[in-house]
């Protein structure tokens, strides 16, 4: 049951309140970086911090100064608060767990902000580096206050493409290593970074262009997804049909190379 009550919250209202919680936890991340931090394993190869815990609880305690009645989906403790509300704030405190824990300077803070479960909008925030990427729903997207499209690149062999690996990546055959290799063999270069919300950031504004993974949470997609739709990019699922935050995998692009992207997925992935 929703809540008839809840009152509209205007978009630059909702944005100011995300960026100023993705900041403040920047700022506490990285603090944490410089002094030190404890480390628990969830598996073999999936971290969590009390960093994340930290920066988690930050945002929360932010969002329940401005927005008492707001739901949150959070990454470490689920469903934050009551679900009855129309909005829902979608947190990833730190993606890039693994990354911060080893020193390597790419990972982000990473708000999302649904109403009746649509995106309305998103943020994403490296404090390694100060960039600031924002979008509301019809409003365009940014970098640091500054109007970002997705890249022109409109041929495979000349595109950045990005990609991650799934924490269950030893146990799993449902992985994307054969796909992998056969965009090695097609796209001019090929990352992996360690963070979804700063590779569909980075394709929002033509550092990449294109990104695709098949197992994500909806905190890892919900800002970032919102962020690259509104730099005019192009995301489905591995089918090309269209995609939810609440699906794990994806397809992000400029769009000019899209279909190539699902060709060779289908190639690929589906292969018995």
């Amino acid at each position: 049951m929703r809540m008839e009550s809840d009152p509209i919250v205007p978009s630059d209202q909702l944005m100011s309140v995300a960026v100023a919680a993705a900041r403040k936890a920047g700022a506490l991340l990285q603090d944490y970086a410089e002094t030190g931090f404890r480390i628990e394993h969830k598996n073999p190869i999936n971290l969590v911090t009390d960093a994340d815990h930290a920066a988690e609880q930050c945002i929360i305690d932010c969002i329940h100064a401005h927005f008492p009645s707001h739901g949150i989906l959070a990454e470490e403790r689920g469903s934050a608060t009551r679900t009855d509300s129309r909005y829902r704030w979608i947190i990833d405190p730190l993606d890039g767990t693994t990354n911060f824990a080893h020193h390597f300077p790419m990972y982000a803070v990473s708000i999302g902000i649904e109403y009746d479960e649509q995106g309305q909008v998103g943020v994403v925030f490296d404090p390694t580096r100060d960039e600031l990427f924002t979008a509301t729903a019809g409003g365009g997207a940014r970098l640091n206050g500054r109007p970002v499209w997705v890249s022109d690149t409109h041929v495979l062999d000349r595109a950045l493409l990005v990609t991650g690996f799934a924490y269950n990546i030893r146990e799993t055959p449902r992985n994307n290593l054969d796909h992998f290799s056969r965009f090695a063999l097609r796209a001019q270069g090929l990352r992996r970074t360690g963070s979804a919300a700063l590779d569909l950031s980075y394709v929002a504004m033509g550092r990449f262009d294109g990104f695709w993974e098949i197992q994500l949470s909806p905190w890892d997609m919900a800002g970032g997804t919102l962020i690259l739709r509104e730099a005019g990019g192009m995301i489905t699922d591995l089918h090309g049909n269209p995609h939810s935050i609440h699906q794990p995998e994806l397809v992000a692009s400029n769009g000019l190379i899209h279909s190539a992207m699902l060709r060779v997925i289908k190639d690929s992935l589906f292969q018995d």
